[in-house]
């Protein structure tokens, strides 16, 4: 029973600290640095999501052609700069990936 009491209590906290800023948002105006700053996040987070699952294989750094989520993220990476969508850049990153793990496992064996 004290494993829901608490769980409770922590959801509503989190609700309310969230609902507390959309309702400031709307009342009150962040200086121009913070949201400056604020455009920052994103991309930032997607970077650090992304880099290490594309350039590290077993825990160490790994920029070859043998490394299939480099390759793929190479791909998905020109995608990306020549059409600018978002969409198109995953689906092909993730065809690339695939078809790159096919590939090796029919290579190997």
């Amino acid at each position: 029973m004290n494993i829901w009491l608490v769980m409770l209590i922590l959801g509503g906290l989190t609700f309310a600290m969230r609902l507390s800023f959309i309702f400031m948002m709307g009342r009150l105006r962040a200086p121009e640095w913070v949201l400056r700053a604020l455009r920052f996040v994103p991309p930032a987070v997607l970077t650090a999501i992304v880099f290490p699952e594309v350039f590290m294989t077993a825990g160490r750094l790994n920029v070859s052609l043998g490394n299939e989520r480099f390759l793929a993220g190479l791909l998905a990476a020109l995608v990306a700069w020549r059409t600018k969508n978002a969409v198109l850049t995953v689906a092909v990153g993730m065809a690339a990936l695939w078809l790159l793990r096919l590939a090796g496992g029919l290579w190997r064996g």
